[in-house]
Formats: C-alpha cells, structure tokens, sequence
C-alpha cells in the first residue's frame, strides 16, 4: 500500500544523503536544458558554486516582470532559484523559500550575507523556511500574500498534490501567478512504480498524468492554465528504462492564475491584446504560453481567458486590452499546445 509518511521520509533521505551534486542522479529528469535569458544567465554566474552543485530542477520557472514581488518558491533546496529571484524582485520585493531537507537548507542559509553583499543590497531580501509544502500555513504563509510561487521539479515527489495546490491557492493573492516546472507523465503511473524510491528521488515515480492534473486545477477552481513549454525526457539509464520505460514522461513549465473570471474553455468577446514591449528583457515580444506570442505594437485577438490573464494581473500595464465581455461571440478557435519535444535530454 502506498504510504505518504514514507514516501516524505525516503525523498528527504534521497535528497538530503543519497544525493551529493547533480552528478548523482540516475536519469534525465532533474536537469534543466532550456536556454535561460542571458539575465538570468549574467545572475547565475554571480551564485556560490556550492549553491549551484547541489542544486536539483526541471526547468527554469523564473517568469518575467516580477520587480517588488513577493515570490514564494516552494521546495527551495539549496536556493539557486530564490537568489536568482532575488535579484529579479529587488530590494523592494522579498523571496521565501520552504523546504523540508535539513542539508539542503543549511547550503541555502550558509550563504545569505554574502550573496546579499553580492547583489548590493542593505538587508537580505530573501528568507529559507523549514517546513511541508503540503502545509504553508505551518511555514507562517499567509492567505493572500504571494505574488508569485514558483517552484522547480518538486511539486512530483509530493503524496499529496491535491493539498500542495490548494495550498498555492490559497496564499496567492488575487490575480497572482503559480509558474512552475515539473515532471508529468502521458498516463497515470502504476503503483508498482509509484513505491520505487529511487525512481520516486528522481522525480518520476510522483509524476502527475496531464489530464489529472487539469481535473485538479479545475476542482480548485483554476478553469484554465496555459503549458508554456514541454520536452520529453530520455531516462538514459537502462536499469530505469526497463522498470519505467512504458510511460512517457515529460518536463513541462505551466502557468496559472487566480483569478476568478476564468472559464472552462476558450470563449470570443472581440477582444484585442497590443503589447507595448515594456517587460524587462522582452522588447520585441512576449509569450503568454506555447502558442500565445503578441509581438510588440501589433494587436492579437484573444480569448476572454487570455485578455484576463493580460488585464487582471500584475501583466496590466504591459498591454492595451481592447473591448469586453459585453457580447459574446462563441468559443473561441485558439490553437492547441505543440507537441512535446521528443529529443530528450536534460536533469532535475
């Protein structure tokens, strides 16, 4: 029988003691191959080489336009993406990171004066938690007080996803943002795999099967999130293949906002998006997701979901956003997700 206590028990073991560096891990799905905006990249290059080395992720769950955010990252480990964030948000924004695994914590703490030196800044911006990201409140995570949670091949070693994201809801404040990479699997993954502790520490045995994740985000009252990349992930190890090769598993980045005004599908009020090119590191354009670019100065017609994700969110004063929901015109045709990218490679 499954067991969440243990399962939590053998991630902190896999991840706090088994794990030493990156170098460790068995197969691709712990390492990020995205090409992350030379920002960022000039930002990384500034973070301690010990924060770096043990620092495990799927992705690069950073979105644009977070200067004064507050930004909780949630399973922070060692703190690459809570530094990279903080200077991201500035002096005037604040990033928390919560995570369970003492070891991981100690290398994120060790390290606050000096990158906090580092970045120019009079008083750290940033702060580690010990806790469950199943229970932020237990962390001291306010209702309503997060402008942003970001977190990086996490969410998948959880026994209790359901819990983790009602969470998420619950301490972002209205219109704000969930933007996340994690595993996901093309079905639902047997139980059998599901036990396996090392394929559970390499972020493959909790993968969540997409259309369940979609059936959840829709119980919490998310009608509608956007995929903003995916790319299929090769194990490269012959002993996992053969335990876990029938299921395709796959690395993806999503988005998701609170915002009530949502609907369950795409729907057409006429409305125009023009991006004015103002976000940081975005002049020529912006991708909403994987199949939304609004290219500057150039308007787009969009769904009312997308023209709410642009206008009721921190996004607003990026976009000129033209008519209303006063009449309504059908669903609206909008195109799907790309396939994922089948080429492989990458680590958590």
């Amino acid at each position: 029988m499954f067991d969440p206590q243990t399962t939590i028990e053998q991630v902190k073991e896999y991840y706090g003691k088994v794990l030493s560096s990156q170098k460790d891990l068995k197969t691709s799905a712990c390492c990020s191959t995205e090409s992350l905006p030379r920002r960022h990249r000039e930002i990384l290059a500034q973070i301690e080489d010990e924060i770096l080395e043990k620092f495990y992720g799927c992705g690069s769950p950073i979105p644009p336009a977070i200067e004064g955010c507050t930004v909780l990252d949630l399973g922070s480990g060692t703190g690459r993406d809570v530094y990279l964030a903080s200077a991201l948000v500035g002096e005037r924004g604040r990033v928390i990171g919560v995570d369970m695994t003492d070891e991981q914590l100690e290398v994120a703490r060790r390290h606050v004066a000096t990158m906090t030196k580092r970045f120019g800044y009079r008083e750290p911006n940033v702060e580690f938690r010990q806790g469950y990201i199943e229970d932020l409140a237990a962390a001291g995570i306010e209702d309503n007080s997060v402008d942003v949670v970001i977190s990086n091949c996490v969410i998948n070693l959880s026994p209790d996803k359901e819990r983790v994201f009602s969470e998420i809801f619950r301490v972002l404040k209205p219109g704000g943002e969930l933007y996340f990479s994690d595993v996901f699997a093309g079905r639902r993954v047997p139980e059998a795999i599901r036990r396996d502790p090392v394929l559970h520490g390499e972020c493959l045995a909790g993968a969540l099967y997409i259309e369940d994740f979609r059936r959840l985000l829709a119980r919490l009252g998310c009608s509608d999130y956007r995929q903003v990349s995916s790319r299929r992930i090769a194990l490269n190890n012959p002993e996992l293949e053969a335990r876990a090769g029938m299921i395709d598993f796959y690395s993806i980045t999503v988005r998701a906002f609170k915002l009530p005004s949502l609907e369950d599908i795409c729907e057409d009020y006429g409305q125009v998006a023009i991006y004015k090119g103002t976000i940081e590191d975005h002049p020529h354009h912006f991708d909403l997701d994987d199949h939304h670019r609004l290219l500057t100065g150039k308007p787009l017609l969009v769904c009312g979901n997308t023209a709410a994700m642009l206008q009721e969110t921190r996004f607003a004063p990026h976009f000129e956003i033209i008519g209303d929901r006063s009449v309504h015109y059908g669903p609206f045709d909008c195109k799907p997700a790309a396939e994922a990218d089948t080429s492989g490679g990458g680590c958590c």
